[in-house]
């Protein structure tokens, strides 16, 4: 059985501590590596849609599956464009994100939400 935990809107300006300290509340039952991991997760999926989509706004819902334990992330945003694996326009030192949500996931990747964007998922696993 899978749950959400935490539903909530991704916006320019948003503070990451307190999504943070959200997913802590949310997830407090998780190991803290494992909540680490969320956390990090989390992050790099929020900020690529506010640093790379055209409406630098979407939708997080994390999801948390109790056998075998297993936490979705997901994240809606307004443009088409997928995500680039090791690259980014914003400068040579960005453009790892997916790249660490790569290494940290089970599974990750992209789905359309029709003609007004896409989701992109990852299911971090927290069993062990």
């Amino acid at each position: 059985m899978t749950a959400l935990v935490l539903d909530v809107p991704v916006l320019p300006g948003m503070s990451m501590s307190s999504l943070r300290r959200d997913l802590t509340k949310a997830l407090g039952e998780l190991g803290e590596d494992h909540l680490y991991d969320v956390q990090l997760v989390v992050t790099e999926l929020v900020t690529n849609v506010l640093d790379h989509t055209s409406g630098s706004t979407g939708h997080l819902r994390i999801l948390h599956g109790q056998d075998p334990c297993a936490v979705i992330v997901e994240v809606d945003d307004e443009s088409m464009t997928e995500p680039v694996y090791g690259r980014s326009r914003l400068g040579e030192n960005r453009g790892r994100g997916i790249v660490v949500v790569d290494n940290i996931s089970r599974n990750w990747g992209t789905r359309p939400r029709g003609e007004t964007g896409k989701t992109v998922f990852a299911v971090v696993d927290c069993t062990g």
